[in-house]
């Protein structure tokens, strides 16, 4: 008897692109090929074939309803259902849907954040399909991915940026390996692989926790006797209740033709990791926004709760987004694939060079790109790369590229002490050290990992400035290769260009302990920002090199910069005023009354004894302090908080509110920690993290 394994199942809900090939007439799905190579536009009767194949394989599996899922500067994602019912004739129900419908989609856009892009009254907003990503299948509706522009034809989304990016160092890439003489190669495109961390609660504690529910994390919480210090969860047994998530969420996943391949437990209690396979970018950072979802969707399922905020628990590790990046041309050959002798790899030297010298040139903008206020209480700590951005080359490589430097034009030593020309061709070894976990970005075999992206964000911002910022640099120096014809001729001009990258930006590289105070003085000495705050990296946004950068390359016009500036100022206020709101709500009508009801115990206690006690003296005027200061500092928070709002400019009031209402935010906090550690279980009236950490063991 023939079982049904769930692999029998990938891609069930994926109009893969060989889905395509056999619904599709041939010379159909040839035009498509080569839209999605940006060869041609799809003209209407093709995008008509289309959208009939699409209707019918989804109609198959019972879909109703389709959307043009798009992702707006919220940074989540974004729907409108149709459904495929049109009136017939005689008034009987028909299912329709044209390539217009496919193509193009309107809605009411007003209530999402465009930074001034247009004006509330202005309400059309515009979802173009994005073909290069395929069409999926959830709670039957059928998902287009789309871009998302203004009337004016502003981009009011994180995908069309993405795309642009992709083409520009596809562009740029493209021209360096046609003049290395693989003239064969039309396109190059990023890859990326997400590793996504997040935590697992369970679902009853979560809804006590007013906190967790508006905020996405703990704004008060003492720490349980064991809390991270022995970690026993890192890569333990997976719970059973998480397993059977986990299984749910990855069958779910392949039915999307997501390829789900690794989940462990993570270091801190009740957090764990999944990590899907390398896909373009684009359609990667689709990924990463459905399993967000799904994962948030499952656990709901499993009453359960996920949380993907950066840092849910004080004093637990924190969750990121690992973005693993390298560059691959059509045919398959990784740019980034060293081979065993990185110095004689000259085309390998000349993009790792590449590399370096954007995120040298660009550091404020790859910080600005990978946080948001959450992920400041993550970065900096044992538990995430450090604020400084560095790159970790491993030593071997690191020697490499510092001999360049220096211009030795000696013999270099491989890992078998044979002398080697530096500018000869050959291959080189991939893994020549150890993995270096506290570096923000590190050269990992044949791609780079950079790790300071917060759980929580939208991967495309991240990627988007990534590829933009390489793509100008390969740019400079497929022009300075250009008038070269001979490949002896480029592959010297090439070293030249590589020693002198090395001498300009030769500071960013180090591969020691990014934990260590000698690494934040040596930092500072190399003249590397050291960004601590979130809302310090924004202006980077629009500094005049990041506007020539994004603009020489396609990617964003000065206005649409300046929009995204105003909506980071507006999604850090918004995201402090909850989190004030939220804890002087809760300290007022939970907190404060658990701490009255100790008082009164002891009180009471007291007073029913024969004679006056000196223990129960002490523990109410301690309780009594407490009281005060909590008293104290709660009207400090609240007062500050108001003080905000004479300001007008969000810049101002970005600031106003870092340097002086999340301090005392913080203060706040200490009292009530405080407090919980004072008063008994009977009368602390929230799910304490002892509570929480082992909920879902």
């Amino acid at each position: 008897m023939t079982t049904h394994h769930p692999f029998d199942d990938f891609g069930k809900h994926l109009f893969s692109e060989n889905v395509m090939k056999e619904t599709l007439p041939y010379p159909i799905y040839k035009k498509w090929k080569t839209a999605t190579r940006k060869d041609d536009a799809l003209d209407l009767n093709t995008a008509d074939a289309i959208a009939h194949a699409m209707k019918a394989w989804a109609m198959e599996k019972g879909v109703t309803h389709f959307t043009h899922w798009f992702q707006p500067m919220t940074g989540s994602t974004a729907e409108k259902h149709d459904s495929f019912v049109e009136p017939g004739e005689y008034a009987q129900a028909i299912s329709r849907f044209s390539g217009k419908n496919l193509i193009k989609g309107e809605g009411d856009a007003s209530s999402f954040p465009s930074g001034g892009l247009r004006a509330t009254f202005e309400a059309r907003g515009y979802t173009y399909w994005d073909c290069t990503s395929p069409a999926f299948i959830r709670d039957n509706v059928l998902c287009i991915p789309t871009i998302f522009v203004s009337y004016n034809g502003d981009t009011l989304d994180k995908k069309a940026p993405l795309l642009k990016s992709i083409d520009a160092i596809s562009k740029q890439a493209t021209r360096i390996v046609n003049l290395f003489k693989d003239k064969d190669i039309r396109q190059v495109h990023p890859m990326v692989g997400l590793e996504q961390e997040y935590f697992l609660i369970d679902k009853k504690l979560f809804e006590q926790r007013m906190d967790l529910q508006h905020c996405g994390r703990t704004l008060f919480g003492s720490m349980p006797p064991n809390g991270q210090g022995v970690a026993d969860h890192y890569f333990g047994s997976i719970p059973r209740r998480v397993a059977a998530f986990m299984k749910e969420v990855d069958e779910e996943l392949w039915k999307l033709g997501i390829y789900a391949k690794t989940e462990h437990n993570e270091a801190a209690p009740c957090q764990f990791e999944i990590a899907p396979l390398f896909a373009q970018a684009n359609i990667a950072v689709d990924q990463n926004q459905i399993i967000m979802d799904i994962l948030r969707t499952t656990a709901d399922k499993h009453e359960m709760s996920c949380l993907l905020h950066e840092k849910p628990f004080q004093g637990v590790n924190g969750s990121g987004k690992h973005n693993n990046w390298s560059l691959v041309t059509d045919d398959g050959q990784n740019l980034l694939e060293p081979g065993e002798r990185p110095h004689e790899n000259i085309r390998f030297l000349l993009f790792v060079c590449a590399v370096i010298k954007a995120v040298d040139t660009f550091p404020e903008l790859l910080r600005m790109a990978a946080s948001c206020y959450n992920n400041d209480y993550r970065l900096g700590g044992h538990e995430a790369p450090p604020a400084v951005i560095s790159i970790c080359m491993g030593s071997y490589l690191e020697d490499v590229l510092m001999r360049l430097d220096k211009q030795e034009k000696g013999s270099l030593k491989d890992n078998e002490s044979t002398a080697i020309s530096l500018v000869s061709l050959a291959d080189v070894p991939k893994d020549t050290s150890d993995r270096n976990r506290t570096s923000p970005f590190a050269f990992t075999g044949n791609k780079f990992e950079f790790r300071m992206v917060g759980s929580s964000r939208s991967a495309a911002t991240t990627n988007t400035v990534l590829n933009t910022i390489v793509a100008d640099a390969l740019g400079e120096i497929a022009d300075e290769l250009k008038d070269y014809k001979y490949i002896d001729d480029i592959r010297r001009q090439s070293l030249q260009i590589c020693r002198r990258i090395m001498k300009q930006h030769h500071r960013i590289l180090f591969s020691g302990d990014g934990y260590s105070q000698a690494w934040m003085i040596e930092a500072k000495k190399r003249g590397l920002p050291n960004i601590s705050c979130y809302i310090d990296t924004i202006p980077s946004l629009t500094a005049a090199k990041a506007v020539d950068v994004f603009q020489n390359n396609g990617v964003y016009k000065q206005h649409e910069l300046e929009a995204r500036s105003e909506i980071l100022y507006e999604e850090f206020i918004n995201s402090v005023r909850v989190e004030v709101k939220t804890l002087l709500d809760v300290s007022k009508k939970c907190l404060l009354p658990g701490l009255i009801k100790e008082i009164k115990f002891y009180s009471d206690a007291l007073q029913s004894l024969p004679k006056p006690h000196l223990f129960y003296e002490k523990k109410i005027n301690k309780l009594l302090k407490l009281l005060d200061k909590f008293n104290d500092q709660y009207h400090v928070l609240k007062h500050k908080n108001l003080d905000a709002r004479p300001l007008t400019a969000n810049r101002e009031i970005a600031r106003h509110m870092n340097d002086e209402v999340v301090p005392a935010l913080k203060s706040l906090r200490d009292i009530i920690d405080e407090i919980e550690e004072s008063i008994s279980y009977e009368n602390y009236p929230v799910p304490s993290y002892e509570d929480l950490l082992t909920s879902v063991n």
